[in-house]
């Protein structure tokens, strides 16, 4: 690496002000390293949309200074995006842990999108670029093989988080604190380290509390058990396994990605026993204590496998009277009204349900609580921080904890997507901006959904669609039969006749004035109908369908 002189830069495109959706940017003169490039689920009010990803117009315009694109795990949070990213900008090559590239793959496969140049990284991997130096520090999360990175810039050491938590007794390996020590004794000139718990005090549980209590349940419980839990969450799969091989019972896997991921696991080692795993069919053959259904839907989303159970529209699995419901996970926050209704529903069927709580530790976070984000920075010892990963209050949250651990406040930088921060001649201060952002997404391949399809979605959600059918002779210029009024989520048809009457006389009296008013086209028509229904409607209503005019010309035979 070269000496000190020129600026290195720290840009956000994604993962601050919100949950999700992470990508960082450390640039030095002609090189740009690119950290996680993760989606973010949509709110309920971005209709029809299925991902939002980041605003990637920054790398587009630097392409050419682009190296590497460096994976901290294997969350959807940290790669989801990165089908996309590949449709606009030319990656020379992935670093990605173990787990992380066989998801990668998958979603590559699966996209039908081609990228051979996935390099895995471990604990002990150094990665040389001109201007940088990354080495690899182990940290536990619930998802294995995370990671958090130190990258060696010419101003100085930026150490990046990725998630983490601080689990004396893990189920998977322990965080590499002496690395983390060494690092910091080093001299760390920043630390961008995660946010999702700041707000929760004290230390996470183990997740070797979570193994103690799914095993008291499943030991104690006489009928089948339904364990629904983040598919993602493989070290929790991996001790229900092992608890159930304990407890004599068979396995049956619902949900797509719960079973990518079992697959998954199995393949790399992480689970050992297949026979373990049985066909649906074959649990007829078995008692019911001899029964664990695992399944996704631990959110409560309306397609997972335990939604449909809950529904009794599940295809091979209906509930009995004796089954026990595990909810092995804490809602997130926004998927609780999803979460209850669901429970309800079970509870309504006659089953028992087991949720977390004080009483019951049958879930634990992935992500670092209060006091073991104040260890990672006394570890870490940085002269300059920024909280990432986290919505405003986390972020400043967790600022407060940096001041409480010897982080001066003029030192921690509270940012936003698109901000930049320069480090040069020891010091760390804020550049200019780049254009950032969210890009919604609709499918598998990008289709940017702008604010005018949103805003009508929502019209149509509140107010519902209206189409008026015209039949137009082009050559006498004439409307051939009265226009056919139809509508979809604004009133039932039958219901209401005298006002269906009522807007087809006003479509035609729109139409004659407008056939009969010299040159037009079907543009101009179209327009002229929505512009004088519109009112009309409103008036008669008080509700604002989306109009929609159909024409279709009709040459009269001449016979």
């Amino acid at each position: 690496m070269e000496n000190k002189g020129s600026t290195t830069s720290v840009i956000t495109l994604g993962g601050l002000g919100e949950v999700g959706k992470n990508m960082y940017v450390v640039s030095h003169k002609d090189e740009l390293l690119i950290i996680d490039a993760g989606v973010m689920f949509p709110e309920d009010e971005l209709m029809g949309v299925d991902y939002v990803i980041q605003d990637v117009t920054y790398l587009k315009q630097n392409q050419d200074r682009i190296k590497a694109l460096i994976i901290t795990h294997g969350h959807e949070d940290h790669i989801g995006g990165i089908v996309f990213l590949l449709q606009n900008v030319n990656i020379p090559v992935i670093h990605a842990p173990q787990i992380a590239t066989d998801l990668i793959k998958k979603k590559l496969w699966d996209n039908n999108i081609k990228y051979e140049n996935i390099q895995i990284y471990n604990e002990d991997t150094i990665l040389k670029f001109k201007h940088f130096e990354v080495e690899f520090v182990t940290t536990t999360h619930s998802i294995p093989d995370s990671y958090a990175m130190a990258i060696h810039t010419p101003n100085g050491i930026i150490f990046e988080t990725g998630d983490f938590k601080f689990d004396l007794t893990p189920i998977g390996p322990m965080a590499d604190l002496h690395k983390m020590a060494r690092i910091g004794e080093e001299g760390v000139q920043l630390l961008l380290s995660e946010s999702t718990n700041a707000l929760s005090e004290g230390f996470s549980k183990s997740e070797s509390c979570v193994d103690e209590a799914l095993n008291d349940i499943i030991s104690r419980h006489h009928g089948r058990i339904i364990i629904a839990t983040f598919a993602s969450n493989t070290y929790r799969i991996k001790h229900i396994v092992e608890t159930c091989r304990k407890n004599n019972r068979q396995i049956i896997v619902f949900g797509r990605s719960m079973e990518n991921i079992v697959e998954l696991a199995l393949n790399n080692g992480l689970l050992t026993d297949r026979s373990i795993f049985i066909d649906p069919n074959k649990a007829k053959s078995l008692k019911r204590n001899e029964i664990c259904i695992l399944c996704t839907g631990s959110q409560g989303e309306p397609l997972a496998a335990l939604s449909r159970i809950a529904n009794g529209v599940h295809k091979q699995i209906s509930l009995l009277n004796d089954d026990l419901v595990v909810f092995s996970s804490n809602p997130i926050p926004g998927n609780a009204a999803s979460v209850n209704r669901v429970i309800n529903k079970l509870y309504l069927k006659g089953v028992r349900v087991f949720t977390n709580s004080e009483f019951s530790d049958i879930h634990t976070s992935g992500h670092a609580k209060a006091e073991e984000l104040k260890l990672m920075l006394r570890l870490i010892k940085p002269k300059y921080f920024m909280p990432i990963h986290g919505e405003y209050r986390m972020l400043t949250a967790h600022k407060a904890l940096a001041e409480s651990c010897g982080v001066s406040s003029e030192n921690i930088f509270i940012c936003q997507n698109g901000d930049t921060l320069e480090l040069s001649n020891d010091k760390v201060t804020r550049g200019e901006p780049v254009q950032a952002g969210d890009v919604y997404v609709d499918g598998s391949r990008i289709g940017n959904v702008g604010s005018v399809v949103l805003k009508d979605r929502k019209l149509m959600s509140k107010d519902g669609i209206l189409l008026t059918i015209l039949n137009i002779n082009p050559l006498t210029r004439k409307l051939l039969i009265k226009p056919n009024v139809t509508t979809r989520g604004f009133v039932m048809v039958n219901e209401n006749g005298n006002l269906i009457n009522q807007i087809e006389r006003k479509v035609s009296e729109i139409v004659n004035k407008s056939l009969q008013s010299g040159t037009y086209n079907y543009t101009d028509l179209k327009n002229q109908i929505i512009l004088e229904l519109h009112p009309y409607i409103s008036e008669l209503t008080g509700r604002h369908p989306i109009i929609l005019p159909v024409i279709m010309e009709v040459r009269e035979s001449s016979n």
